[in-house]
């Protein structure tokens, strides 16, 4: 089975074929750094790096772009509560959105755009509308004429009076009707602002991202993921100004959008302030346990967050880890299975992948001769490999990121029980077990001898 991956522009799974054979072009919408992200911000980028991934072995090759957005109100706001400039706001949570993304396993992508440093190419687009007709300049601002282009609406599959009303729009006096959308506006001393054809100012959310597209995949690109709560009107209006800006030449050849995380039983937003910021989860959690919770649903669907979810998805690690600590002494190396690539050609099947990596733990733990065992880690390794799981080694997992000093106390403790039971003193054994337990450490009796792990 080849790659067949769900299109939003046309509302069903294609087989996916690049324009060019040898390099998919690929661009997923990144942050606005004015704040720690919260783990549903992560869902995007972990998923659609498993693609990257996926997309790198099938082909050989891939250009993935995924920009910050540095110029925002934001952004603005913040820096001027905090008295200092945006690039010490900017500067600092897109600092932060690397460390966060770089503790769940994400690799970061090829291209980093960030707007600001492609002010040229954005005046530039915007100029090229206004000459072909489909955006004015007015008050300072310039804006895209919805009216101009008539595809506008063909993503999220709603004719315009039905997208404007469902959806918060700027009424302006300048605007020729109520659904053309900003692309240049004013700013005033007290904002950051670019000196442009239309006076000092700053672009609109949309623009941004269709000009830094052009200006690292071309006109048109295969890939263009996201959250569906972009769906409109940034991809919507992106679509609009991107097609016309380059001639009717389609912009994204796929759409792919992931499902938002809920959490309490409402989507999980800043907005409503039931956020779990990823700064705090990656200090309080295992952060590939994390990364196993946002890879346990299929990526389109909505997936319920929790601290439940969470703690099944350590215990199945816990499961996983133990299967490759008690294979320690085989020597394999990670060979992607044929069942887990196949997971993945459909459509991303995370939780199918997911299945077949316990499948093979399962048989692993059965394996009596050497080539079973060595062929089964081979393909648990590579089975991890293709999910960004197991990355680390059994000892590091479950040591949760104690000391040497703390492991070798525990272990010190474990062998005094052993020691203990041997002489059969099964007093001293329960009092050791106990206080291993109080400590948050877990004995498991298993033919290779007593193992620990914590809580």
């Amino acid at each position: 089975m080849s790659l067949h991956l769900y299109n939003t522009l046309t509302r069903r799974e294609e087989a996916f074929s690049p324009l060019d054979p040898a390099c998919p072009t690929m661009y997923v919408c990144g942050p606005t750094v004015y704040n720690f992200v919260h783990i549903g911000n992560a869902r995007g980028p972990v998923v659609f790096g498993v693609l990257a991934s996926l997309l790198r072995r099938r082909y050989g090759g891939l250009r993935y772009a995924r920009n910050i957005t540095d110029v925002d109100d934001k952004i603005n706001a913040a820096a001027r509560e905090q008295g200092v400039p945006i690039t010490t706001i900017t500067d600092r949570f897109a600092a932060a959105y690397r460390e966060d993304m770089a503790a769940l396993g994400v690799a970061p992508p090829d291209i980093e755009p960030e707007a600001t440093a492609h002010i040229p190419q954005i005046i530039a687009m915007i100029e090229r509308l206004i000459a072909s007709g489909h955006a004015y300049a007015a008050e300072s601002h310039v804006l895209f004429a919805v009216s101009s282009f008539d595809g506008y609406g063909k993503l999220s599959r709603r004719d315009l009076d039905e997208m404007l009303a469902g959806a918060r729009v700027d009424v302006a006096p300048y605007k020729r009707n109520a659904g053309d959308f900003v692309l240049w506006k004013p700013s005033t001393d007290d904002l950051p602002g670019w000196a442009s054809p239309w006076g000092v100012g700053r672009p609109g959310w949309h623009i941004e991202c269709s000009a830094m597209a052009e200006a690292h995949l071309g006109a048109t690109i295969d890939i263009h993921a996201g959250g569906i709560d972009l769906q409109f009107p940034h991809h919507e209006n992106e679509i609009a100004q991107s097609e016309c800006a380059h001639d009717g030449a389609p912009f994204a050849r796929w759409w792919l959008h992931n499902g938002m995380l809920n959490f309490g039983g409402a989507k999980m937003s800043k907005s409503l302030g039931n956020i779990e910021k990823i700064h705090d989860l990656v200090r309080a959690h295992p952060p590939e346990a994390l990364r196993h919770a946002l890879l346990s649903a299929h990526y389109r669907q909505p997936l319920e967050w929790s601290d439940g979810l969470i703690e099944q998805s350590v215990r199945t690690l816990d499961r996983l880890y133990g299967t490759l600590r008690d294979l320690v002494d085989v020597d394999a190396a990670a060979v992607i299975p044929a069942g887990i690539e196949a997971a993945l050609d459909d459509d991303l099947n995370t939780p199918q992948a997911m299945a077949e990596l316990a499948r093979i733990a399962g048989d692993a733990r059965k394996a009596v001769t050497d080539d079973d065992k060595r062929r089964l880690k081979s393909d648990l390794l590579g089975a991890g490999l293709a999910l960004g799981l197991l990355q680390q080694s059994p000892a590091a997992w479950f040591a949760r990121g104690a000391s040497g000093d703390d492991d070798a106390r525990i272990q010190a403790m474990v062998d005094e029980r052993v020691a203990a039971k041997q002489a059969r003193d099964f007093a001293r054994a329960d009092a050791i077990r106990q206080q291993l337990a109080d400590a948050g450490i877990l004995l498991e009796d298993t033919a290779a001898g007593v193992r620990w792990k914590r809580a």
